[in-house]
């Protein structure tokens, strides 16, 4: 029985496949650094909502600039993603010829541009489409819209939609890993097939040719003053992005290892670390221009100006309203409106008073 999988791990002599193990774990890695960094981000929007609470708010955006800076520069210098190349991987068109080019070589221009698309704008999409499915699932449960509303009927329907969609997606990579262990395939990924390439292994030529290009070798052509300045700014940067990919190396381990600690096996511990003490009322707030006036009554919604109708806070400021006022304003702004600090859905908390 060992025998007949063995191919599974184990490529011939003249094969440059990568094994399906391989290919799947470079497709786990970058799937791990987001969670970890996403959960850093929480924590410190937590600390401090009023100076990292954008980082929060921005996150899928900030996240998806990185992204694209970083595999722009790991396809134009190895032509491989980033986690492709830390497997010892890389892209080679399809259709060439049985003469591969250099990892140093790039990409062409329409399999480089498709590649950095579908390495950074589908799963930031994917993610999108998530939150919105989730943010829908919540709204659909502490719905304030009539039951005959066209937008609620609309939504309600792509949620029934979505799971067949989510499952033929899925169903879809499954297929194609499927087909590359069998050998029926030259691609373990259907986004690797629409971009036109394929994932082979490092050769011993591109080893070298990747080592003379981190370390600089001197370059001919630097005899006039401009030519010296362009050869130092490209030696700067390369060094920088090699030490910013020597970095992200060490510390991808370590990010796995926070995405595992915060996992769902630990939300106990979780919840010890998160649950901090009530902070006191602010003695002081710099009101910006769009902020609402506190009334003078404290029995009194400070957006309505009505009394209070289901008592609400916002556990990010601790101020209090009702929750329709609350929900609709953190709904369409994401932040409080008296102290302007970054607010979910997910920071109202009802408040219950002792005679109910």
């Amino acid at each position: 029985m060992a025998e007949l999988g063995a191919h599974l791990t184990a490529a011939s002599a003249g094969d440059d496949r990568p094994s399906i193990f391989e290919a799947v774990a470079q497709d786990s890695l970058m799937a791990a650094v987001k969670p970890a960094l996403q959960h850093l981000v929480k924590v410190l929007a937590e600390s401090n909502p009023g100076r990292y609470g954008f980082l929060w708010q921005w996150f899928d955006e900030v996240y998806a600039l990185l992204d694209l800076l970083l595999q722009q520069h790991y396809l134009a210098s190895c032509s491989a993603s980033f986690s492709e190349n830390f497997y010892s991987l890389k892209r080679i068109p399809m259709g060439g010829g049985r003469q591969q080019p250099l990892a140093t070589a790039g990409l062409p221009k329409r399999q480089h541009w498709k590649s950095l698309l579908l390495l950074v704008l589908v799963p930031y999409l994917k993610g999108k489409l998530e939150k919105l499915v989730a943010s829908l699932r919540e709204e659909d449960e502490y719905s304030i819209h009539p039951p005959s509303s066209s937008w609620k009927r609309f939504y309600r329907a792509f949620l029934a939609a979505y799971p067949f969609v989510n499952m033929t997606w899925e169903g879809w990579f499954l297929i194609q890993q499927l087909s590359y262990i069998l050998g029926k395939a030259q691609h373990h990924s259907p986004l690797l097939q629409l971009a036109g390439v394929r994932l082979v292994r490092l050769s011993a030529e591109d080893f070298q040719a990747l080592e003379k290009k981190w370390v600089g070798a001197p370059s001919a052509q630097t005899q006039s003053m401009k030519s010296r300045v362009q050869a130092g700014v490209r030696k700067a940067l390369s060094g920088f992005a090699f030490s910013l990919s020597t970095g992200l190396s060490l510390s991808v381990f370590f990010l796995q290892f926070l995405d595992w600690w915060y996992s769902s096996e630990n939300q106990e511990t979780i919840k010890s670390l998160t649950a901090l003490p009530t902070p006191p009322p602010p003695l002081h707030l710099d009101r910006g221009p769009g902020s609402v006036p506190l009334p003078q009554l404290k029995t009194l919604c400070p957006l309505c100006r009505q009394i209070r109708l289901n008592a609400t806070a916002l556990s990010t400021s601790g101020f209090v309203f009702c929750y329709r006022c609350a929900y609709g304003y953190v709904k369409a702004h994401q932040h409080c409106p008296v102290t302007g600090y970054a607010t979910e859905l997910q920071h109202l908390v009802k408040l219950y008073s002792p005679e109910g």
